[in-house]
């Protein structure tokens, strides 16, 4: 365009590629005012008027409100201080609707009924220090206060990152409604007492049982050993011989839980971190094999 020639609002649309109606609308906005009139009242823009409408559909195809437009293109606020503010704004949309798309997913996916729908819609827009109040009233819950439990606190603790995921919102629900379970801080309760008590009473302290019958019986299980089978004693044998004189039954089942298990996995999303090994598995299988060796006996 040349600098010194004045163009109609038709030779406007035809550059930009926007209607008449729009340019008319934006310059009544007093965003893309003309420079001067025609003797018969039309309107005349100047040269600068094409880059205004290009800056202008740009800036609203990003989403920002005519005003904040305004603004801008009569230099009232720098663009980049209006970018910032928006992007932020955009996050905190964008943050809103992973969330919901998370709650979404999880009714869909489980057929869940209104009130669960509502529960899951309530935990996933907890505040940060909601989600630790919560957290840490599961775990005063479900650990003795000073066993050798309470230094590991903070690994059981879920924080969810401030751009969660969408697997890991839904994660944080499940995690969420185990927290609030008394059942299920019952079993950690019962777990935990169990083994806070090998480690009473000076002297050294037992092995932590669930451990030990995971890396005993992890061989067993890759090579596909049935609980039954006669190589199982082994097995049994190598573990009963670090307990001796301790309730391993009771320390078992209070170890053998799924929801522990789901605990874990839950925690791993929710924080980023590797998917961790289940027990259930060991357990179980140890369970049976030490089932049938009582049997034989």
């Amino acid at each position: 365009m040349d600098a010194d020639t004045l163009y109609s609002i038709g030779d406007l649309a035809r550059r930009t590629g926007l209607t008449v109606k729009t340019i008319r609308f934006y310059s009544d906005e007093g965003i893309v005012p003309p420079a001067d009139r025609s003797p018969a009242g039309y309107r005349r823009y100047g040269p600068d008027a094409a880059a205004r409408l290009d800056l202008v559909r740009t800036l609203r195809d990003l989403g920002l409100d005519l005003a904040t437009i305004r603004r801008v293109v009569n230099r009232e606020v720098p663009l980049a201080q209006v970018a910032a503010a928006h992007a932020e704004a955009l996050r905190a949309q964008i943050r809103t609707l992973r969330r919901r798309q998370a709650v979404l997913t999880a009714v869909a996916r489980r057929g869940s009924t209104p009130e669960e729908m509502e529960l899951m819609h309530e935990l996933a827009g907890l505040s940060e220090d909601e989600r630790h109040r919560l957290i840490a009233d599961f775990l005063d819950a479900a650990f003795t206060p000073d066993g050798p439990f309470a230094a590991v606190r903070g690994s059981m603790t879920p924080h969810l990152p401030d751009d969660p995921e969408p697997e890991q919102v839904e994660a944080w629900m499940e995690l969420a409604e185990l927290a609030r379970d008394p059942e299920f801080r019952a079993v950690m309760r019962r777990m935990t007492g169990l083994h806070a008590a090998d480690h009473a009473g000076g002297g050294l302290p037992r092995p932590d049982a669930a451990a030990l019958v995971r890396d005993a019986v992890r061989p067993a299980l890759e090579a596909g050993v049935d609980p039954s089978a006669p190589e199982a004693a082994a097995v049994v044998a190598q573990v009963c011989s670090r307990y001796a004189g301790a309730d391993l039954r009771a320390r078992l089942e209070a170890a053998c839980d799924a929801r522990r298990d789901r605990y874990m996995e839950l925690l791993a999303t929710v924080n980023g971190w590797p998917r961790p090994e289940p027990l259930t598995p060991a357990l179980t299988w140890f369970a049976e094999a030490l089932r049938d060796q009582a049997v034989s006996q």
